[in-house]
């Protein structure tokens, strides 16, 4: 497939991405872009990064093969543990890499955005561990309901913004900091969450995250003597499943399955499925698809996981999409409230709002996947985030 390495376009996926940005964030891009192609290419990088994915944030990350859902189901259904990592879901693994780099660029303060909260608190462990100053910003909307990890950054050191505009929840969060950066580029770096955004961070996040499918084609060979027959990972901006599924992408025979948040599912309502409801447009400076109007106003997203409320979807998905290499699906939240609850009481592990949505399209399309499949979900993160607000709606009794 085209990626920044074999395009005539540097930045594209197909016709998506690119960088549609004011002049003024154009020198920071551009020194960024050139710390990509040196500093994170270079044998010192790579060096250190490595050491500190495996001593620092615990990778190499296991597969758990679940028992007891695979009898119910007629299949085997695996798991990628991202949630087993430090800070408790793969955010870390492209926070620690930026953050490296930014340490190695001289930059003294690290930027960031987040939804969930676990992409502010990966930034602020990693600043923390480079002596760095940390800035997170966060929609007001979204910390209320992830009141635990903005808890969580403040210890870590980190100043967190909580944004009063628009939606106030993850696109609000991304404006604020591509603006703070524009009047702050000479000592700070803006530690991009998800892959997305304007060239070159969609290829860096993927690039950062793609250790998830590098690991689990090792691993799966190792368990099970194959490839998996479905890989399925949740899909917001995208970094999670990015990672996960673009290594497996030269592998036809493995289905390939990104799950959208469909929010509740009700006519009219809002909801976070760029891809299937969306349609072409630009936002943070890519073109990819977009909730929007038919005057080309950007629509409000809403999914009961704050990670996956967001109106677009990185480019590069988009790209999958077109040409058919990744089936795009959808999971309401009841389903995922349901997924979130079954697997904790199944399998004694408790997965994050964000990752319920992909296990949610397993279980809707079970009687669709052949008996004797090997199903391997991407548990990108834990549910301790999630708790006071999937309890709302989750009776314990």
């Amino acid at each position: 497939m085209k990626t920044l390495e074999h395009t005539p376009r540097p930045g594209y996926f197909g016709p998506y991405g690119g960088r549609y940005v004011p002049e003024t964030l154009m020198p920071p891009l551009l020194e960024l872009e050139n710390a990509y192609e040196g500093i994170m290419n270079s044998p010192q990088y790579r060096e250190t990064l490595d050491e500190l994915l495996r001593d620092y944030c615990g990778r190499r990350t296991p597969i758990t093969l679940c028992d007891n859902l695979s009898r119910e189901l007629g299949f085997r259904l695996f798991l990628k543990r991202e949630d087993l990592l430090h800070t408790g879901a793969h955010k870390i693994n492209n926070a620690i890499g930026q953050t490296l780099l930014a340490k190695m660029m001289g930059k003294t303060h690290v930027i960031a955005e987040t939804g969930a909260g676990q992409h502010g608190v990966a930034t602020a462990t990693a600043a923390a561990k480079f002596g760095l100053r940390c800035t997170v910003f966060m929609g007001a909307k979204d910390a209320e309901r992830q009141a635990p990890n903005v808890q969580r950054m403040k210890l870590l050191g980190a100043r967190v913004i909580a944004v009063q505009n628009g939606s106030c929840t993850l696109k609000d969060a991304i404006n604020e900091a591509l603006r703070y950066w524009i009047s702050h580029q000479h000592d700070t770096l803006y530690v991009f969450g998800t892959a997305a955004g304007p060239h070159p961070f969609p290829t860096i996040v993927r690039n950062l995250q793609s250790v998830i499918g590098r690991e689990s084609i090792e691993q799966m060979k190792q368990q099970t003597g194959k490839l998996p027959d479905y890989v399925v990972a949740c899909v917001g901006g995208g970094s999670n499943a990015i990672g996960m599924l673009h290594p497996f992408v030269p592998y036809d025979h493995v289905k390939l399955i990104g799950v959208e948040a469909g929010g509740t599912g009700e006519p009219g309502c809002e909801h976070s499925a760029a891809i299937n409801l969306g349609k072409p447009g630009v936002l943070h400076g890519e073109l990819t698809y977009l909730l929007q109007d038919e005057d080309g106003q950007i629509l409000e997203s809403s999914s009961i996981s704050a990670g996956l409320d967001y109106p677009g979807v990185g480019p590069e998905h988009v790209y999958l999409h077109s040409i058919g290499r990744v089936h795009y699906g959808i999971a309401y939240d009841a389903e995922a409230l349901s997924a979130f609850s079954r697997l904790s009481r199944t399998e004694g592990i408790i997965p994050a709002l964000e990752s319920s949505h992909a296990l949610a399209w397993v279980f809707k399309h079970a009687a669709d996947i052949p008996a004797g499949s090997d199903v391997l979900v991407n548990l990108s993160g834990r549910g301790d985030k999630d708790l006071a607000h999937a309890l709302h709606y989750i009776p314990l009794d």
